[in-house]
């Protein structure tokens, strides 16, 4: 009798434990029942894809996540208004750092991402230094690509982003990532598809609900996406990705690479995002993220990345200036 007693003290403790780990959540539904994800969504954000040297582990402890968010640089930048002294002009040695915009012009986000209610060093969960794992061959790759990116030999050397064909820093993926501004997403949703409206460059991935992939030879922006329910998580596969976008998106892709996203309504305020990069050319194993996309009110700007920018006409005008000169 006492042996079947503290099995039952057993089991009841186990559902007990598994009931407050599981997200009891019951999102709101469409007419058929599926999860409604339709909205307006941003994944702004201090964290970023990959986990730099300022910590060693995923979660940031509660009591340094105050410390860490005050002292970002983006945070610095904003309150210090770039920095900026009277009279005094920047020489150009933190271009790197983004300042090639002003604070005034940047919307990166203030605060580090939560994921489950963790707040989160790098949306990369695995592997568990949180950078991506290239192998030999794919870092070899990417040199190649980047060798070859930013020539000012005419528009087609310069990166997607200035042309204005996609939005820059893999904001539309996937996996889709933030950036220094227009980090807003709406997504619209029937029984057959499923789209996402990026606000970089106004990228639209159209997403058909148990549809098959194109003919191999098509490669689009963005890739070749289907999706497909799993209980209450709409699961994407996606291959096929442009060759010209790969050198610049946050996951490199071959002909056999493979990125699988899965959203899923934590909350009112939230979806959880993750996603799984398999790629055997680029990487020496199969890489994995989550990121928090968070409900917001504020609609998504008019991106006229076309009209009235003068920024490319400039960049080659002055290479053919400099050509001109050292003739």
């Amino acid at each position: 009798m006492l042996i079947i007693q503290r099995m039952v003290s057993v089991v009841a403790l186990t559902l007990s434990v598994t009931a407050t780990a599981q997200n009891l959540y019951d999102p709101p539904r469409t007419a058929s029942g599926k999860p409604d994800l339709q909205g307006y969504w941003t994944n702004a954000s201090l964290t970023s894809m990959q986990r730099n040297s300022n910590f060693d582990q995923l979660v940031i402890p509660p009591d340094r996540v105050a410390d860490v968010t005050a002292s970002h640089p983006q945070n610095v930048r904003q309150a210090t208004d770039d920095g900026l002294v009277q009279g005094q002009l920047l020489d150009g040695s933190d271009l790197g750092e983004g300042r090639g915009y002003n604070a005034f012009w940047v919307d990166p986000g203030s605060q580090y991402g939560t994921v489950r209610g963790e707040t989160r060093s790098s949306w990369i969960v695995h592997p568990e230094n949180g950078r991506i794992p290239f192998s030999e061959q794919g870092s070899q790759l990417r040199r190649q690509q980047f060798a070859g990116l930013n020539s000012n030999d005419g528009p087609e050397g310069r990166a997607l982003g200035e042309r204005c064909l996609i939005g820059f820093g893999s904001t539309g993926g996937p996996p889709m990532n933030n950036v220094l501004y227009n980090n807003m997403y709406q997504i619209v949703q029937t029984d057959d598809y499923v789209v996402i409206l990026v606000e970089m460059v106004h990228d639209a991935r159209i997403i058909p609900i148990n549809g098959e992939h194109r003919p191999d030879p098509l490669k689009p922006w963005l890739g070749d996406s289907v999706g497909w329910w799993e209980g209450d998580t709409l699961v994407v596969e996606t291959i096929n990705l442009h060759p010209q976008q790969s050198r610049e998106n946050s996951a490199a892709l071959s002909a056999q690479g493979k990125v699988t996203e899965r959203f899923t309504r934590w909350s009112a305020d939230q979806i959880v995002y993750e996603f799984e990069v398999t790629d055997p050319e680029y990487y020496t194993e199969t890489w994995r993220g989550e990121m928090s996309f968070n409900a917001t009110d504020t609609k998504l700007y008019e991106y006229a990345c076309h009209e009235g920018n003068y920024g490319l006409i400039g960049i080659l005008g002055g290479a053919r200036r400099l050509e001109a000169d050292e003739k």
